[in-house]
């Protein structure tokens, strides 16, 4: 990681708003973004979920009958599970020989030789295995046995990760369930939800072990593609739209991710679905704000046809969110019940491929609603990098700052002087507040932004707070000219100290015009 004081400074801004371990930006994160409060499994709970690809809400656990503690494994407590479900821990070696904990949920009354799943989370490291239970119930109610484990958070960041290693670690997951009694070891398969989108397909490539592949809220572009899309799309939700998500958004996020601190930017998912032999479903559902639900079914397809890899299975439900729970409001606010039909498809479809029924392409369900397209996110170009935003930044705040600093200086020695002009005044205070509040502001709405943005009072597609950013900037373009011409009129009589002081100014300005344009300061 290359130590650029602006990408530090970003860094700092998105630790400190960053949420709890599994709420993604990001990642997501990928994280992103790109990363809810946990609940104890089996209480019913409403979690409103934001920012990347990885939020969930706690699993509520359905409970029928008289529930029955799973005996508690070396990875935490114990778990609780209904009656008609038995729960057995599991530990197994991930990537590099990271030692995991899991469980094995099973139904009491199971038949023998039944096929089993690994369900791969999404974003956010150490992600407990109950932040899965609320599937693992139901998918194991359809007669498969499912194995949920907790992710790892050694090696795993807000800024660090690697797809390969947590590809590692299904597989890892998948050899542990392949052993259990009663489970068909040529009948299992993997489940990847958001993040685990691009982890299941990369360990299903990488081992014949792998019978078929669930995807759920799966992106089919690169992490900063979605991630950037996210958010955009959660300010344009509250009505925003403009500069502030044309050019402020994904420029931030380029910078982010040019100063290391994005995991897996630029990861091309596309080769790896090329590469997969093993039968897909896909499901997403129709308000997933956090995947973009239109786009990324068709990358997969165009993928696994170009390979010719015609078996798959693409489904989207009505009323559905990011992770296919129940919304009641377009996919802000989670409920705890899964879309109905969503835990009996994927029992069908298990059973179905592993005892060899032909998995044909198909598609079916409501269309899903995407309000925007992606946009291509490529690699900065060299004048856009974070070392020429560290110039400019560091530029524009120590122009600005120094005038009011030696007119500081000066009075408290006694020798103040009067200005050239009170527009060099605005143009440092302007220009300073400017630059700084737009930067804070921005690197905000990326920690806050996906589902949930709160950009504040909006007029007329701005936020106000970017609304009056953008009439400092204004006014301080409007103040450098003033200031001058102000100093052409009295050059002659201006002392040295003085040419030095407004000369550093001017050129805050004259630098400060292309920086705004940039990010979106002086446009609509």
């Amino acid at each position: 990681m290359r130590p650029d004081l602006l990408v530090v400074t970003a860094a700092l801004f998105l630790s400190a708003l960053s949420p709890p371990a599994g709420l993604s930006p990001a990642g997501p994160s990928p994280a992103g973004a790109s990363f809810p409060v946990s609940s104890s499994a089996g209480t019913p709970s409403v979690t409103k979920v934001s920012l990347t690809s990885s939020s969930r809400t706690s699993p509520a656990t359905p409970s029928p009958a008289t529930p029955s503690p799973a005996a508690p494994s070396s990875g935490g407590p114990p778990l609780v599970v209904p009656a008609d479900l038995k729960a057995v821990p599991v530990s197994f070696g991930g990537s590099e020989g990271l030692p995991l904990h899991g469980t094995v949920l099973s139904p009491v009354a199971g038949k023998a030789a039944r096929p089993g799943i690994v369900l791969v989370h999404g974003s956010g490291g150490g992600t407990p295995r109950t932040k899965q239970l609320t599937e693992a119930v139901e998918f194991a109610r359809q007669g498969l046995s499912v194995l949920i484990y907790d992710k790892r958070s050694k090696d795993y960041s807000l800024f660090e990760r690697s797809y390969a290693r947590l590809a590692g670690d299904a597989l890892g997951a998948v050899a542990a369930l392949r052993s259990q009694p009663g489970v068909d070891p040529a009948k299992v398969g993997l489940w990847g939800f958001s993040e685990g989108g691009w982890v299941a397909p990369l360990a299903a490539s990488r081992s014949r072990d792998v019978a078929f592949v669930v995807l759920v809220g799966a992106n089919s572009g690169p992490p900063l593609r979605q991630q950037t899309w996210a958010v955009a799309a959660g300010l344009r939700k509250a009505g925003v739209s403009g500069s502030l998500v044309d050019r402020a958004e994904p420029h931030l996020y380029r910078m982010i991710a040019d100063g290391d601190l994005f995991p897996e930017p630029y990861y091309d998912p596309r080769p790896v679905i090329a590469a997969l032999r093993r039968p897909v479903l896909g499901i997403w559902g129709v308000h997933d704000l956090l995947t973009p639900p239109v786009e990324s079914p068709r990358g997969f397809a165009e993928a696994l046809e170009k390979a010719g890899n015609r078996h798959y299975t693409f489904r989207f439900f009505a009323d559905a969110d990011h992770a296919v729970h129940r919304t009641p409001d377009g996919g802000v606010t989670r409920l705890p019940e899964l879309a109905p039909g969503y835990a009996a498809l994927v029992g069908s479809w298990v059973h179905g491929v592993t005892a060899g029924e032909p998995a044909g392409t198909r598609w079916s369900g409501p269309d899903p609603v995407q309000d925007a397209p992606t946009v291509p996110m490529d690699p900065p170009s060299g004048w856009e990098s974070s070392n020429v935003q560290l110039a400019a930044l560091t530029l524009l705040v120590v122009a600005f700052a120094a005038y009011p600093v030696v007119a500081l200086v000066r009075r408290l020695r006694g020798r103040s002087r009067t200005p050239v002009t009170r527009a060099a005044r605005l143009l440092s205070a302007g220009g300073l507040t400017a630059v700084l509040g737009s930067f804070c502001y921005v690197a905000y709405l990326l920690m806050t932004g996906g589902k949930l943005a709160t950009p504040g009072p909006v007029l007329a597609g701005r936020p106000l707070v970017w609304l009056a950013l953008q009439a400092l900037a204004v006014a301080s373009v409007v103040a450098a000219v003033l200031t001058a011409l102000a100093w052409r009129r009295t050059a002659a009589s201006v002392p040295a100290g003085e040419r030095v002081r407004l000369g550093l100014l001017l050129c805050g300005g004259l630098v400060f015009v292309p920086w705004s344009l940039y990010w979106g300061l002086l446009l609509p």
